[in-house]
């Protein structure tokens, strides 16, 4: 099996996702806003997967760890992919929608499409040459605005009744992924001892 397979899933379920959403609305809106929000849930797990593959081969170094390390590149550009779905269902919902979102609602999920895009354009050797620590400093500052996005959406629906229950099990999936990051991080920077 080629090692982008990630990414040939990610696209394949987003799209598959999406196209679940436009036909289970009611109506043309309600369709187009079942896709945006379907596709953002179901690229969720494969942003962790990308979020979490380093920590993970550090704290539990085994094959399965091993190979989700070695293919985080095709991870992240198969979030890219799904996302990409995702930013079609939300523009169209949006328009659709006769009460028009504010832009200071627009700008966080701006800032992370921008590094998004950035994160995709540039991951590739070539890039990690050419950019050298910059690239380093891209990815990690890119890969936690990420988080903080989608954390900060997820957080937001936990006081409504309708939608606590998403937000409950996606925000403690994002507080756990980050967790998982510092607790790497730590077992990382101790002292080794013979």
């Amino acid at each position: 099996m080629p090692r982008t397979w990630p990414t040939a899933f990610a696209t394949i379920a987003a799209l598959t996702i999406f196209a679940a959403g436009l036909f289970s609305g009611g109506n043309t809106l309600e369709g187009w806003s079942l896709a945006a929000r379907w596709t953002a849930r179901a690229g969720f797990p494969i942003f962790l997967a990308t979020y979490l593959a380093s920590s993970l081969v550090r704290l539990a170094p085994a094959p399965w760890s091993r190979a989700l390390m070695r293919d985080r590149r095709w991870w992240g550009l198969g979030f890219a992919a799904s996302h990409t779905v995702h930013f079609v269902a939300l523009v169209v919902a949006t328009n659709l929608n006769p009460e028009p979102r504010t832009i200071a609602s627009l700008v966080p999920g701006g800032i992370a499409y921008a590094f998004i895009a950035l994160m995709a354009l540039t991951s590739s050797k070539a890039a990690m040459r050419a950019l050298g620590q910059n690239w380093k400093r891209l990815h990690s500052t890119g890969i936690h605005v990420i988080w903080l996005i989608y954390t900060l959406a997820y957080a937001k629906r936990i006081p409504a009744p309708e939608t606590r229950a998403i937000g409950i099990v996606m925000t403690a999936l994002a507080i756990t992924a980050l967790i998982l990051r510092l607790a790497a991080r730590q077992k990382r920077a101790a002292p080794a001892f013979a």
